[in-house]
C-alpha cells in the first residue's frame, strides 16, 4: 500500500464496506490480476484470485506464478487492517514473509485470508493463508507488519 489510497483513488471514504470496495473494479494490479472479494469479518477479510491463463508461471505445469498469489495476499493483509480499525488508512508494507507449502492447483481459485491480529498506534500485525479449495491444505502462509503513513482517509 503507498500513500496514494486506493480509497480515494475509487471515491470511498469513512467506514469501510469491503464488498463495495472490491466492486468498484479498482484498477492497478487488484484489477490487472482479477482480484475480488470473497467474505469478511471484523478483522478479518478473504480475496479470490480466480485462475486464468494471464497467471500462470509455469506453463508446462499450468501453476499459477507466485507474484500473483504473493500480490493477493499483499491485498488481503492491508485490508484486513481496515477492517480491523474500521476505516481507510493509508499504510504501507514493511515486512511481509511468505512461506509457500506447495503449488496452487491449476484451474483453482486461490483464496487469501488475512486477519489482523494487533494494532498499535503506528504498527498493524497480520497473518493469514491462502488455499485453494480446502482451508486445511493451505498452499502458502503469511505474516506481515505494516506502518501507517498518514492520516485515515
Amino acid at each position: 500500500m503507498s500513500d496514494a489510497s486506493p480509497a480515494k483513488a475509487v471515491g470511498f471514504t469513512g467506514p469501510i464496506d469491503p464488498q463495495r470496495f472490491f466492486a468498484a473494479r479498482l484498477g492497478g494490479h487488484v484489477g490487472a490480476l482479477g482480484m475480488r472479494y470473497h467474505a469478511h469479518g471484523e478483522d478479518w477479510i478473504e480475496l479470490a484470485l480466480p485462475y486464468a491463463d494471464k497467471l500462470i508461471g509455469d506453463p508446462e505445469t499450468g501453476v499459477m506464478a507466485s507474484g500473483a498469489i504473493l500480490a493477493l495476499m499483499d491485498m488481503a493483509c492491508g485490508s484486513s487492517i481496515w477492517l480491523a480499525r474500521k476505516m481507510f488508512v493509508p499504510q504501507a508494507t514493511l515486512d511481509l514473509r511468505i512461506d509457500y507449502l506447495r503449488p496452487a492447483t491449476p484451474g483453482e481459485t486461490v483464496i487469501g485470508r488475512a486477519e489482523c491480529y494487533r494494532v498499535t498506534r503506528s504498527i498493524a500485525f497480520v497473518r493469514g493463508q491462502a488455499h485453494d479449495g480446502d482451508p486445511s491444505d493451505p498452499l502458502a502462509q503469511v505474516a506481515a507488519t505494516f506502518m501507517f503513513t498518514g492520516a485515515p482517509t
